[in-house]
């Protein structure tokens, strides 16, 4: 089978419903993102910090996967298929999607202050609240400034792909922008963006589309590789 690798962003997710990390003036849901999303933010005001992820998590859990997740999933029926995204969002498992590498955390899971073991986290996380050795939990996010634990995996996939996929994203964000360079040289590159980044190399095929119907016109390229 083809191995078909995906790397998703915001873009997909903000067809649900979910707000774009980051909008044009820079804030997120109103905050600058070096209160909220940083762990010198955190340091200074955890309780806002906590609020700000509870926030989303409830909003991630009245919100479904679309037709882009759905049509990502289905491909599993006929090529190997792997998702690098950089959301912290669960859609793309809620669609049915069986290998997903989540670059930047998952809303749905938490962590001690001090140590990597991943609780589940449906509800809110309040000050207070502690790991059995006592230190507070944290949402499994990672922060600016922190390192991205799944990068060296993510290359790795990376080289195997035969197909790659990048939708949602602008890729500016590093180090998660650069794992397309990661791929077989020649491999054929769908680059599905509203407002896509200028891209000089003949094998990217870029779709000016948002992520649903962008999706749909890919599943055309494909069918015909």
């Amino acid at each position: 089978m083809k191995h078909i690798v995906v790397l998703s962003g915001a873009g997909i997710s903000a067809e649900s419903g979910l707000k774009t990390f980051r909008d044009s003036d820079g804030l997120w849901e109103g905050h600058d993102v070096m209160e909220v999303a940083t762990p010198e933010g955190f340091a200074k005001n955890p309780a806002l910090v906590l609020e700000f992820y509870n926030q989303r998590r409830r909003q991630l859990l009245e919100v479904h996967p679309n037709s882009a997740h759905a049509d990502l999933a289905a491909l599993e029926e006929q090529y190997k298929v792997t998702i690098i995204t950089q959301n912290v969002d669960d859609l793309h498992e809620r669609a049915g999607s069986t290998h997903v590498i989540h670059l930047h955390g998952e809303l749905l899971k938490s962590r001690s202050v001090i140590n990597d073991e991943i609780l589940s986290c449906t509800s809110d996380i309040k000050l207070g609240d502690v790991c059995a050795k006592g230190h507070q939990i944290r949402p499994h996010i990672v922060w600016f400034g922190e390192a991205v634990p799944l990068i060296d995996t993510a290359m790795e996939v990376c080289k195997t792909a035969d197909i790659l996929i990048i939708i949602g994203t602008s890729m500016q964000v590093y180090p998660a922008a650069g794992l397309m360079h990661y791929v077989p040289e020649n491999t054929p590159v769908y680059y599905i963006d509203p407002n896509p980044a200028a891209m000089d190399d003949k094998h990217i095929i870029t779709i000016h589309e948002n992520a649903t119907s962008g999706m749909k016109t890919v599943l055309k390229y494909i069918a015909l590789e």
